[in-house]
């Protein structure tokens, strides 16, 4: 049975597999030893809450029950931009008009913008490439939406995620190589590295502090703004079911978009409702849904059966059960 429980420390190699399968642009897997093991430190002091709610960072493993296998990854982030500063591209129209010889022009213009301050996000999103059928991916994707309904106070209002901007085939990114190589005249890797593990100011210091004309830019780079990444699709599909929309920002880097959605209308938050737990030899249905627990710090998620009883109850087989680690009367969050 696959389950989505929280990342440990001991996850270090697995983590570190998913980093390097992931490809170059996946800046919140970056294929740094270190930089991973601080990350699942950090996870684990947050599924446990000894430090403030603010500097949490949820990481969560897709895992194969029988083998122990780790299949994916996704994470949280509950604030973003509060000790860093988050930056992104706006791509903004302008207009220009000549009146006496009847012209009017409609521009597009890149600007450097730090707008996303005090935002929760939803990222990491990685799998295997031999898991991405049957379900798995979403099982992953919605488990993130699943965590902030446990306790939305938790999180902020207005929730974002970045997706990968477009790489051709051989590992070049167009909008690096056009664009924003001019202004950090570094290899992309080592750009992207620092994105993860620095303070940001050699961003501040060398990005451009004027507008850049996107009409003036190559062919090349114009194509890709606002564009994902191939393997980046599903994601965004997965995100656009949940209510998540473009919000005209672009990452510095790749250009790839980022996606944002209110808290309390992502789907996933909005519709999973709270039920007691029975136990049962056999659950009368063919439908699974999706099924959480109600605890931060005792997270997991599956994808199972369940028999709803009224709207009060949910029978679970005890296999499930004891995936979720609940017993019969305690509470979990049910979305079919």
């Amino acid at each position: 049975m696959l389950v989505v429980r929280p990342a440990l420390p001991g996850d270090l190699d697995s983590l570190l597999e998913l980093a390097l399968l992931s490809g170059p642009g996946f800046t919140s897997l970056p294929e740094d030893p270190d930089v991973l093991s601080d990350r699942l430190e950090l996870s684990r002091a947050s599924f446990e809450q000894t430090i403030p709610p603010e500097e949490r960072w949820y990481t969560l493993m897709l895992e194969e029950s029988e083998t122990g296998d780790i299949d994916g990854v996704c994470s949280v982030k509950a604030a973003v931009g509060l000790k860093r500063p988050f930056f992104s591209f706006r791509l903004s129209p302008i207009s220009q008009s000549c009146p006496s010889l009847n012209i009017r022009l409609q521009h597009h213009v890149l600007m450097l913008v730090n707008e996303c301050t005090g935002w929760s996000e939803v990222g990491s999103l990685f799998l295997k490439a031999d898991r991405r059928k049957g379900g798995a991916g979403r099982l992953l994707s919605q488990s993130r939406y699943m965590l902030i309904g446990c306790q939305p106070d938790l999180f902020a209002e207005t929730v974002l995620a970045e997706l990968r901007g477009v790489f051709t085939p051989d590992g070049a990114c167009p909008f690096w190589d056009h664009v924003a190589s001019k202004f950090f005249p570094m290899p992309f890797d080592e750009a992207d590295h620092m994105t993860g593990s620095t303070d940001k100011q050699f961003i501040l210091d060398l990005a451009p502090r004027h507008p850049i004309y996107v009409e003036i830019l190559p062919e090349p780079a114009r194509a890709v703004i606002g564009k994902v990444h191939p393997q980046g699709v599903p994601a965004m599909a997965l995100l656009e079911s949940e209510g998540f929309r473009p919000n005209g920002l672009v990452d510095i880097f790749d250009a790839g978009p980022t996606v944002t959605c209110r808290r309390d209308d992502i789907r996933t938050v909005r519709d999973a409702r709270p039920l007691r737990v029975e136990i049962a030899a056999e659950v009368e249905t063919e439908l699974p849904a999706l099924i959480s627990t109600c605890g931060v710090s005792s997270f997991r998620a599956v994808r199972q059966k369940v028999q709803l009883i009224d709207d009060s109850a949910a029978v679970l087989t005890r296999e499930t059960a004891e995936a979720l680690k609940v017993r019969a009367g305690d509470t979990i969050r049910v979305k079919t």
